[in-house]
């Protein structure tokens, strides 16, 4: 089944796609109308970035938890001095509301693709949540609705923003490291199918809508904990709803081998099992005669001819010709003045200079404004988190699996059902 065919089995395929570009580009001083997806613990200070940009106004809200719901239109009525936000169960009432310009989607990973397609279709621009896509073909779907659309959709990998990251990934794309030859990748492992039991849902929760298109179950708490909560709900390690740690941080990390490589436009041209079936690390994904395993060091570590570097949020360390550069592992000393060390010797005149942000959400609302698009666009996102896919299909089907980047399908040849691309929906989420 090619891309084409994908699309024009989507339930959304027929839908008409909004062209006209935004009215802010042309209204410099509007406001930007802004409504919330999901109101949990990412939500939270997501919401607060938001406040903080001038241009913004969050309008409404949309949980299909109550008291989230409830706790989430009241921050906003304190924060603008009315009662005027409004508060929906169902994300439609935010993404079919024409007064509406951004849609901020931060609800489980199964819901993305639906909640972003149904956004763009709207004429909305997205500032969504990593990965976003649950399966591979929810990204092929995705990344041709965007490219017909012309709509701005930021994915969350935020790491782009950072300057550690950024640093990393010039030095490997200006081969300092010399020809990189291997990496590592250190994250937790896949996810597994959800075997929990039924546990008394109380009031104010609307189970159904949780479910979306995943398949019906009983409530269980660890999948949708009620409440306003601190802590990230393990709805993630479990594949009717996630893709594990392997989608999650991976995701992350993943994107930044991504862009290490230069490969915003391409991908892994195969994914590697583990050794022993069963194993939660050790699978790889193979660039050429590149590969990069999962399970080992911290963050992203890549292996050079010349040298090596380490990166991983707050942290980085560069060796050249077996000679420390620079070093913030252990997070004693100045990061900055170590980043510094590095840009100085090796970066100054350097031929690849990688786009710097001024912030994820910051980079997003420029990008509404100008139509430019954004440090992590959805043709970024999706390619990004489709490595993270294929390497969770290389663990469940403890597989090789050859793969190709450019039409995003398994490789010529390949006789793995196609059915591992996507998965099966329920009801009218279909897709």
């Amino acid at each position: 089944m090619n891309r084409r065919n994908l699309l024009k089995k989507s339930a959304l395929a027929g839908a008409p796609l909004i062209l006209s570009s935004n009215l802010l580009a042309n209204k410099p001083n509007s406001k930007v109308n802004v409504g919330f997806i999901g109101m949990g613990k990412r939500s939270q200070s997501l919401l607060n970035e938001f406040f903080r940009q001038s241009e913004v106004k969050v309008v409404a809200v949309c949980d299909v938890d109550t008291n989230r719901r409830e706790d989430a239109k009241k921050k906003v009525d304190a924060k603008y001095g009315n009662t005027d936000c409004k508060a929906f169960n169902d994300f439609r009432k935010i993404t079919e509301d024409p007064s509406i310009d951004v849609a901020v989607v931060v609800t489980p990973d199964h819901w993305h693709t639906i909640q972003i397609l149904s956004a763009i279709e709207n004429g909305k621009d997205v500032y969504a949540e990593k990965p976003l896509t649950h399966n591979i073909r929810e990204s092929v779907l995705l990344m041709d609705a965007v490219k017909k659309s012309g709509r701005i959709v930021q994915t969350g990998s935020q790491q782009r923003s950072s300057r550690e990251f950024r640093v990393a990934c010039e030095l490997a794309r200006n081969g300092v490291i010399g020809k990189i030859d291997h990496g590592f990748v250190n994250f937790g492992g896949p996810g597994k199918a959800c075997d929990l039991p039924e546990e008394k849902a109380e009031p104010g929760l609307d189970w159904d809508m949780w479910l979306g298109p995943a398949p019906k179950r009983p409530y269980n708490s660890i999948l949708a904990p009620r409440g306003v909560h601190k802590n990230f709900p393990m709805w993630r390690m479990y594949t009717e709803y996630g893709g594990g740690m392997i989608t999650d941080w991976g995701a992350h990390h993943l994107d930044i081998v991504q862009w290490a490589l230069g490969k915003d436009e391409s991908g892994p041209t195969a994914a590697k099992p583990p050794a022993k079936q069963g194993d939660e690390k050790g699978a790889s994904v193979v660039y050429g005669d590149i590969t990069i395993t999962h399970g080992q060091g911290i963050g992203v570590h890549l292996v050079g001819s010349e040298g090596e570097i380490q990166v991983t949020r707050g942290r980085f360390a560069l060796k050249v010709n077996g000679k420390e550069v620079a070093s913030y592992l252990k997070r004693s000393g100045n990061l900055g003045k170590e980043l510094d060390k590095a840009e100085k010797r090796y970066l100054k005149n350097a031929k690849v200079k990688l786009r710097e942000s001024p912030g994820h959400v910051r980079d997003f609302l420029n990008c509404v404004k100008s139509r430019k698009q954004p440090i992590t666009s959805a043709i970024i996102g999706s390619r990004s988190i489709n490595v993270a896919h294929l390497m969770n299909l290389a663990y469940h089907h403890h597989t090789h699996i050859g793969w190709d980047p450019k039409k995003n399908t398994f490789a010529k040849g390949s006789k793995h059902p196609l059915e591992w691309l996507g998965r099966n929906y329920r009801g009218k989420w279909k897709i």
